[in-house]
C-alpha cells in the first residue's frame, strides 16, 4: 500500500499534484493507493480560536474528488485530542503502517504530522527510520506563480474573489444543500422567485455577501442563475444570513429537493435600497448582465 496523508481541504491544485504522484507511484509499484485523512479538522479540535473555521469541501466531496483522481482507498481517522498527541513516529507506526498496512508514503513539500510538529524533511527521516519507502513531491504553484494553500483559498472566498479561488482550486467552488421555504418576497413582491438553500454541511465555507453569477444543478439538470448571499438589508434589519438563488428560465417547485450552486463570478456587493422598486430594477440589470456571461 502506498499512502499520502493530510487533511486535503478542498483538494486544490497543490493537493492534486501530490495525489497524482501517489497514484503514479502505486501504479509503478503494482500496488494500491490510499489517502489517509481526518475528521474533524485538527484546528477545530486543538485550537480554541479556530472553532469558527469553515471548510472548502465536505467529507463526501473530498472523497469524490480523490476517487476521481484515481485513488483506490480513502481512510478517515477521527481526529481527537488523544490522536493529536501522537508523535510523528507513533502516527506512522500505529496508523500508517499498522492500521493501513502501508510500506511506502508520498510526502508533499510542506507535509507535517505529529505533535512534535516536524517539518517535511524531519518527517522523511522518521518515515525512513520506521521502514517506509519515501517519495517526495516538489512545491506546486498556480500558473501565475502564487503559492497554493487552503488558507489562501478560504481568504479569497471570504473576500468574494471566487474566480481567483477557482483558479487555485482547479475547479469551480460550489455549495450543496436542500431547498427550504422563505418569505416569498422574491416571488410575490419582486417577481424574482428564489430557491433558498440550507447547507447539508454547516461547516462548509460560504463566500462573502454579494450577488454572484452561478450555475445551478437540481432535478438532474443544470441552469444558469444568480445568487444573493447576505442579510437582505432592503427587507429590514437583523435578518439571518441567507443563500438565495434565482434560476433563469425556471419555474419548478423544488422545495425539499437537493440543489448545488456553483460560483462563477461575483458581480456586486449586497446593497441596501430605499425601495423594493429600486431593488427590482437592480435585479433586472443583474440578470441581464449574468445572462450576457452565459
Amino acid at each position: 500500500m502506498v499512502v499520502a496523508t493530510g487533511f486535503f481541504d478542498g483538494v486544490h491544485i497543490g493537493h492534486r499534484h501530490v495525489i497524482r504522484r501517489l497514484v503514479d507511484v502505486a501504479g509503478e509499484r503494482g500496488d494500491e493507493s490510499m489517502v489517509i485523512t481526518f475528521w474533524p479538522h485538527p484546528r477545530n479540535v486543538l485550537q480554541q480560536e479556530a472553532r469558527d473555521l469553515r471548510l472548502l469541501s465536505t467529507m463526501q466531496e473530498k472523497k469524490d474528488m480523490l476517487f476521481a483522481l484515481g485513488v483506490d482507498k480513502v481512510e478517515v481517522i477521527p481526529f481527537t485530542r488523544e490522536f493529536g498527541a501522537l508523535t510523528t513516529e507513533e502516527y506512522l507506526r500505529e496508523y500508517v503502517m499498522g492500521k493501513c498496512g502501508a510500506d511506502a508514503i508520498v510526502l508533499g513539500y510542506d507535509n507535517r504530522m505529529g505533535s512534535d510538529a516536524r517539518d517535511a524533511d524531519s518527517v522523511r527521516k522518521v518515515a525512513e527510520k520506521v521502514g517506509l519507502e519515501v517519495y517526495l513531491v516538489d512545491r506546486k504553484t498556480s500558473l501565475s506563480g502564487v503559492e497554493v494553500s487552503s488558507t489562501k483559498i478560504r481568504k479569497l472566498l471570504e473576500a468574494g474573489s471566487v474566480q481567483k479561488a477557482n483558479a487555485l482550486l482547479g475547479y469551480e467552488y460550489s455549495l450543496y444543500g436542500v431547498v427550504v421555504s422563505g418569505n416569498r418576497i422574491g416571488r410575490n413582491v419582486l417577481g424574482f422567485p428564489t430557491a433558498n438553500m440550507q447547507l447539508y454541511e454547516p461547516l462548509k465555507l460560504v463566500p462573502a455577501n454579494g450577488v454572484y453569477h452561478v450555475k445551478v444543478n437540481t432535478l438532474g439538470r443544470e441552469w444558469a442563475g444568480m445568487c444573493n448571499i447576505g442579510n437582505r438589508p432592503t427587507v429590514g434589519a437583523g435578518n439571518a444570513r441567507t443563500i438565495e438563488t434565482n434560476i433563469f428560465d425556471f419555474d419548478e417547485d423544488i422545495y425539499g429537493l437537493d440543489i448545488r450552486v456553483t460560483f462563477l463570478k461575483r458581480i456586486r456587493e449586497e446593497i441596501r435600497f430605499s425601495s423594493f422598486t429600486q431593488l427590482k430594477a437592480q435585479l433586472e440589470r443583474d440578470r441581464f448582465y449574468c445572462k450576457s456571461l452565459v
